[in-house]
């Protein structure tokens, strides 16, 4: 897989820890990326410097104008936002990056949502007209700059999807930004990369991470 050649308009709802890092490789890949905000004039210090194919804008917007759209916001606040912007998602690829993340009483982080639920169908079900991908979760927030441009495609970065060409799409954007993606199967299969999953929140390379997410004997 080599980076992209084709540029696209990607957008990026929730402008935070996981959506500057991402959307920062995304530009750097020669794509145009709408960050979202519910504040897009808190942006301007942070998008000014990343030059003509970098806005900031609100997350109707984003959701709008762009044809994959990645999905960073504290998952607190993801159904208030799939409420709003919901219907302007139809027919898109939509990356989830959020995680339904708790740290219980004795330790240990889990995922919030119950009966065997990942994530990604979660989100799935929300967004019955988009395609939904998981990708940019089990990997700590502060890694994805550093370890996308000083160690590029070193690491694996875990996706998950239902259809064949979304995952591509969505694989192609991880490799965009710097990692090596590891497809796991479908969204029902992907609670290896949810919290309290085999791989979250860990780096490992392709191999190992196919390893840990049992993938090969």
């Amino acid at each position: 897989m080599t980076d992209s050649t084709a540029s696209q308009k990607l957008g990026v709802l929730g402008a935070g820890n996981i959506g500057r890092p991402v959307g920062r490789h995304w530009l750097a890949a020669g794509h145009a990326v709408a960050f979202g905000s519910r504040s897009p004039e808190h942006l301007a210090s942070f998008v000014a410097p990343l030059g003509d194919r970098a806005r900031a804008t609100t997350l109707t917007e984003a959701a709008a104008s762009s044809d994959v759209v990645l999905l960073s916001v504290p998952h607190p606040a993801l159904g208030e936002l799939l409420d709003s912007v919901g219907d302007l998602l139809a027919g898109k690829i939509v990356i989830d990056a959020t995680n339904p993340v708790v740290l219980t009483d004795d330790g240990r982080v889990v995922s919030t949502l119950g009966g065997g639920l990942t994530q990604g169908r979660s989100t799935a079900k929300q967004l019955p007209d988009s395609t939904v991908v998981r990708a940019f979760t089990h990997i700590m927030d502060e890694l994805l700059w550093s370890r996308g441009t000083q160690q590029r495609h070193f690491w694996g970065m875990a996706i998950a999807g239902d259809d064949a060409e979304a995952n591509q799409v969505a694989g192609q954007l991880v490799h965009d930004a710097g990692f090596t993606p590891v497809d796991l199967g479908g969204l029902d299969d992907s609670a290896a990369l949810d919290p309290g999953g085999a791989v979250f929140p860990h780096m490992f390379t392709p191999t190992d991470l196919r390893l840990a997410a049992g993938l090969v004997g």
